[in-house]
């Protein structure tokens, strides 16, 4: 392991400088590789003159810190803490040091902007004359968040550990001993790697969060209580087992369904400059926070999760288990063969009204035969269609901003098929034909009156999406991000979930 250890006092006789000296021996004695830097010893301007800091030539001493820091695995920072935060020495360094290119740059997915640095971990050593409790719990230790999130973390580092000490004004000698032999051990335990059992753990609990995408199943829920609620079952179904298990059968197929898309998807996503919370993946294979080991890993356990909570449903259900296992059935082979071989239908132009079949009718008829309703029965199938339209228009327009990289992997969505401009139109007309049908289930009263009053709602927001679709096109539909529209198609489509739930609710 390389570790460079960054001593950011403006004098190195200090007791940071004793610090950073207990450090470097309990690192070397771990068996890393050590190398320091003393910025007190440094010549260079710290302050920045241009408009940018890579227009204004580096000195030497900075070329070299570059390289240094280019070199560490584990970067170490120890400096005082001076009103709240860092030295302006240190500051003055970070400002010349971590510049766009090199610590980070700008891109069109995401935050719009990714760190360079990742693959570095640090540790952050500081002294202070407060309290320490006093800093964290009053002042909030602004200088380590400082550190940690805003510029570490934002330049890819992680883990971050932090060790504050203090206060400094009241440490006799004893105290200062055991406070360089707490530094010594810092460095030692770098005999046992650059993270702990518990950061590592925290990491990949963040990581499995963020593959199973979980913004997208609140949909999934309301469409399935929806049906659940059409059935009319005695009781309700907040305190219905039945409603729950089944639920459970729904989550875990979802999980599968968006980890097997992480899978299939890699090349596409590897490739996207636009992704976003809802557009390109989760990215947790691009990223590296999980293998595709744990991805399959992960599968064959949703997967295997699905089939025993199907089976409990099975066995408690008060329906058939006929209709149970073919409406199911098929709603599972269309989930998993959203991207999965062999059916692949993403990538055989069939994806859109796949994600906008399983979503409306498919879970909710999942939620009508699970509580004993008849299949056959015309609601839940007349339940299902507005919502059904309300929902091709935003998984339309969440291929243009993937358009490029599905093109470059064969993956046939309407937008790579249609243009931006094609996908933009079938988003516009599909708005409308949502807001007509919910208009018409409004007047009517079709589905036992589940859309009673939607038409309040969805009417001008079909004209806000509409009037933003449109001008949209007149611009040419250019390709890249359209977080605007995303956000104004997501939100239409809730109105044809909340409003039959809570119509079917009070009935």
């Amino acid at each position: 392991m390389k570790v460079l250890v960054i001593l950011g006092h403006p004098r190195t006789d200090s007791l940071c400088g004793a610090l950073a000296e207990a450090y470097r021996d309990g690192a070397r004695s771990s068996g890393a590789e050590v190398r320091s830097l003393e910025l007190a010893n440094l010549e260079f301007d710290p302050h920045v003159h241009t408009p940018s800091p890579n227009q204004q030539p580096l000195e030497d001493d900075l070329d070299a810190a570059r390289e240094l820091v280019a070199w560490a695995d584990h970067l170490v920072f120890v400096f005082p803490t001076w009103w709240g935060t860092m030295p302006a020495l240190l500051k003055g360094f970070l400002d010349r040091v971590m510049t766009p290119e090199f610590a980070f740059r700008s891109c069109e997915g995401g935050t719009g902007y990714e760190g360079l640095l990742q693959g570095r971990s640090a540790q952050l050593i500081t002294t202070m004359d407060t309290p320490v409790l006093i800093h964290q719990l009053l002042y909030r230790q602004p200088g380590i968040n400082a550190m940690a999130r805003a510029t570490l973390g934002f330049c890819g580092i992680r883990p971050v550990r932090s060790l504050m000490l203090g206060s400094v004004r009241e440490a006799d000698d004893r105290q200062r001993e055991a406070w360089l032999e707490r530094a010594r051990q810092e460095g030692l335990r770098l005999e046992h790697g650059r993270e702990s059992l518990r950061e590592r753990a925290t990491f990949k609990l963040g990581g499995w969060l963020q593959a199973l995408r979980l913004q997208f199943y609140p949909m999934t829920f309301v469409a399935y209580t929806a049906g659940a609620l059409a059935a009319a079952p005695d009781g309700g179904v907040s305190r219905n087992p039945v409603f729950w298990l089944g639920y459970l059968c729904l989550f875990l197929l979802e999980v599968a369904t968006v980890l097997v898309n992480e899978r299939v998807d890699f090349g596409s996503d590897r490739q996207n400059r636009f992704y976003s919370a809802f557009t390109g993946g989760s990215r947790v294979l691009v990223e590296g926070r999980l293998s595709l080991r744990e991805i399959n890993a992960g599968t064959s356990v949703a997967l295997g999760g699905f089939a025993a909570a199907f089976a409990a449903l099975l066995a408690v259900a008060p329906g058939d288990a006929g209709p149970m296992l073919w409406v199911t059935g098929v709603l599972a082979v269309l989930a998993i063969g959203y991207t999965a071989p062999p059916l692949k239908l993403s990538y055989r132009g069939l994806g859109e009204v796949d994600v906008a079949l399983t979503h409306s009718l498919g879970v909710l008829l999942c939620g009508y035969v699970f509580l004993a309703g008849d299949w056959t029965d015309p609601l839940p199938w007349w339940l299902s269609l507005p919502l059904f339209l309300a929902i091709i228009p935003s998984i339309t327009l969440s291929g243009i901003p993937d358009r490029e990289a599905d093109a470059a992997v064969a993956k046939r969505t309407l937008a790579v098929r249609l243009g931006n401009g094609g996908a933009l139109g079938v988003a516009l007309v599909f708005t409308g034909l949502a807001a007509v049908a919910g208009t018409a289930f409004h007047l009517t009263g079709w589905a036992q009156g589940a859309y009673a009053g939607i038409a309040y709602f969805v009417v001008p927001h079909a004209a806000w999406l509409i009037w933003m679709l449109w001008r949209e096109r007149q611009r040419g539909a250019p390709g890249g991000r359209i977080d605007g529209l995303m956000a104004v198609s997501l939100a239409y489509v809730l109105w044809f979930g909340l409003v039959p739930l809570v119509n079917l609710a009070a009935a």
